[in-house]
């Protein structure tokens, strides 16, 4: 007997508590619409979004989704067993909590670098509003159980992202750049939605489980297999993989910086926990291969394309911020292995490994982007050239800065390097070691560029902008969010061990 019992909808208090934030940011800014105390604006999207992460938490280490059902009987009594919620419109398991656990961290983060980012703007409160938005959105879409609930969480997050990317209004290039995201999504949307239309049109069911079982005796192939193509170039869109990654060079570097790392991280981490539970349960390789519908042979050649050309990509660019864009396609195609290699043996661990690389890519991309933020609040420069000798003037930020470098590119003693090992391992256990062997020389070409940053901090004569960084202008909160980051990313490698039991659990939870 449960100790005490929670109603149905307390499994999604997350979710709750990010969209209730929003709506006191909305009354708030109601009340006083010329609001400009940052302090109350952040420190109220900040406390919801620790408070998200908190529930988000408590649930993880109650057991709240485990596959034997321990932590829900606990939780919320016999009648939540199976974890679903409204209908089975919704589920909550380990999978949809370890990512909201990602989309809360980065939330916070954001809203905290974002109070010094912001000094001088108008329009805050929308601002943090549309965030807490966007992260309710993520939250529900790694909740989704049914393409319809997919697609309303999917529009939810990115209407808020293209008035984030815009949210620099005198800014020409954030406008241009919040334009053409949005003529690009409202592309994407059409085709993501046709594909579902497509699918129902076969099955009968928007219910993932149920349009398995539909599908398994359908003889309408062609348009069973046309609508899986549309919904996965639908969410290769929102994960920005190559070739429907053309956005996100523009909206990143056009974006304000705290929102370019929302995007490339939180946003990215949401396209890929709907591709996992859409493609494992709605779409069960064994059951299209029989069908003709090799769904996984276009994941892989998507993989290797990704990270080819984002890797090469970002080794031209000339700015930082740019490269950090390419960058975070290339990490799109390395998370593409957890789907692409499922065929083989231990497909768990690959696909596990997948979740655990979004986890620690979270942290360290995150933080990448938030010291971008940070040397645009001093007006430095963007290029590789502007940032030399920065370690001068802001040692503690270029430390934290070069953590997140070599994390990235897969060096020890950091999470990075344990998210790519076991990602590449599970890869060539699971008998796709090509895969692992393109994904091994790609991160080896990001050396190159991730090194270019180092370079200029540490051993480059400082450039005139640089001597005018000012010892005293020094933004609490971004220097929080960025020391936050890199102590995480850091921890990370020797705490990995409750990340990857919690990540190959979830994978064992969906696959059969």
């Amino acid at each position: 007997m449960a100790l005490f019992e929670l109603p149905e909808w307390a499994a999604l208090a997350p979710t709750f508590v990010l969209a209730a934030t929003s709506l006191a940011l909305l009354v708030i800014d109601s009340i006083d619409p010329d609001s400009t105390n940052r302090p109350m604006l952040a420190g109220t999207a900040t406390t919801g979004a620790l408070l998200a992460l908190a529930v988000t938490g408590w649930y993880l280490v109650a057991g709240v989704g485990d596959p034997n059902g321990r932590g829900i009987v606990s939780l919320f009594g016999t009648a939540q067993v199976d974890g679903t919620v409204f209908g089975g419109q919704l589920v909550v398991d380990q999978m949809s909590l370890l990512f909201t656990f990602i989309f809360a961290s980065v939330t916070a983060m954001v809203t905290v670098a974002s109070y010094d980012y912001l000094r001088g703007h108008s329009y805050q409160a929308e601002y943090y509003s549309l965030v807490m938005l966007a992260a309710t959105g993520m939250s529900l879409m790694a909740s989704a159980a049914s393409l319809a609930t997919v697609f309303v969480s999917f529009e939810l997050l990115s209407l808020s992202s293209y008035a984030l990317v815009a949210f620099l209004k005198k800014n020409r290039g954030s406008v241009e750049a919040g334009l053409k995201y949005f003529l690009i999504g409202a592309l994407s949307s059409a085709v993501f939605v046709y594909g579902i239309s497509l699918v129902y049109a076969v099955t009968g069911s928007l219910q993932l489980a149920a349009v398995a079982q539909a599908a398994a005796g359908t003889e309408l192939v062609g348009v069973l297999g046309l609508g899986v193509i549309l919904v996965l170039g639908g969410i290769a869109f929102k994960t920005a993989v190559v070739p429907f990654h053309f956005w996100a060079p523009e909206a990143y570097e056009g974006a304000p910086a705290p929102i370019s790392a929302f995007l490339s991280s939180a946003s990215k981490a949401a396209g890929f926990v709907v591709a996992f539970r859409v493609f494992t349960l709605a779409f069960p390789f064994e059951t299209f291969l029989d069908l003709g519908v090799d769904w996984v042979l276009a994941v892989q050649i998507l993989a290797v394309v990704t990270m080819t050309l984002g890797n090469f990509a970002a080794a031209t660019q000339t700015e930082v911020k740019r490269m950090l864009a390419y960058s975070s396609v290339g990490h799109a195609g390395y998370a593409l292995i957890g789907l692409a290699a499922i065929t083989g043996s231990n497909s768990e661990i690959v696909l596990g490994a997948g979740m655990m690389h979004l986890v620690v890519y979270g942290f360290m991309n995150t933080g990448a982007f938030l010291f971008v933020a940070l040397v645009e609040y001093w007006d430095v420069g963007r290029t590789f050239e502007d940032y030399n000798g920065l370690a001068t003037r802001a040692p503690v930020a270029s430390l934290a800065m070069t953590v997140f470098m070599f994390s990235l590119a897969g060096l020890p003693p950091f999470g990075g390097f344990a998210s790519k090992y076991i990602l590449f391992m599970g890869a060539v256990n699971a008998g796709f070691w090509w895969l692992a062997a393109v994904g091994a020389v790609n991160s080896a070409l990001s050396l190159y560029y991730y090194s270019r940053v180092v370079k200029a901090l540490w051993f480059e004569d400082p450039s005139d902008d640089v001597g005018k960084v000012g010892i005293a202008n020094q933004p609490v909160g971004l220097y929080a969010a960025i020391l936050f980051a890199a102590v995480a990313t850091v921890a990370l490698l020797p705490a990995f061990g409750p990340v990857s039991d919690t990540a190959v659990s979830a994978a064992s939870s969906l696959l059969p």
